[in-house]
């Protein structure tokens, strides 16, 4: 899921396979908060839903960000679980409608959402496509028809997807 600003469907997309619960994919907020900054509204960021079955709370988590995105503060909680990901851990659903109301969002919603399962289509349809084209891991990264994989090693991503998203951004500007 992803925020759905106006006239941004011009824009390459990265899409950033993630597990809210995953150590791996926290180190990786550096990364998207640099290429947030470097492109802007030029490069559209898509969060897209693969909890692992390891982390027992990751599928809550994604969610949760499901409302989080539904109340219009889908980044920002995000960030906020990927920053605690061993609180999530210890305290499960619970912590995930406290970063709620940390964050002024509407906690009694995030509470029923999880009970009544509102969003558990989207997290299974991410989760399904993600399968579907090879992702087994979290980060892992796609943009421009090209997979990489966050999870193994994280060195030298960030300039991989620079370099893809400005050959993207060239060829549109043609």
């Amino acid at each position: 899921m992803s925020d759905s600003s106006p006239d941004r469907s011009a824009a390459p997309v990265l899409e950033i396979w993630c597990d809210l619960q995953c150590p791996d994919c926290r180190t990786a907020l550096g990364d998207l908060r640099a290429l947030r900054d470097r492109y802007g509204e030029r490069l559209e960021l898509r969060l897209r839903h693969f909890p692992l079955e390891k982390n027992k709370h990751a599928f809550a988590a994604a969610q949760a960000a499901e409302e989080a995105w539904e109340q219009g503060r889908g980044w920002p909680y995000v960030e906020a679980l990927l920053g605690r990901v061993e609180e999530l851990a210890r305290a499960g659903e619970p912590f995930l409608v406290e970063v709620a109301r940390e964050l002024n969002l509407d906690a009694e919603e995030f509470d029923t959402a999880l009970v009544d399962g509102r969003h558990i289509l989207i997290v299974d349809a991410d989760q399904a496509e993600g399968k579907a084209i090879g992702v087994t891991g979290t980060p892992t990264y796609v943009i421009g028809g090209e997979r990489l994989d966050g999870g193994k090693s994280q060195e030298g991503l960030r300039r991989r997807i620079e370099e893809i998203a400005d050959r993207l951004l060239a060829g549109r500007e043609h």
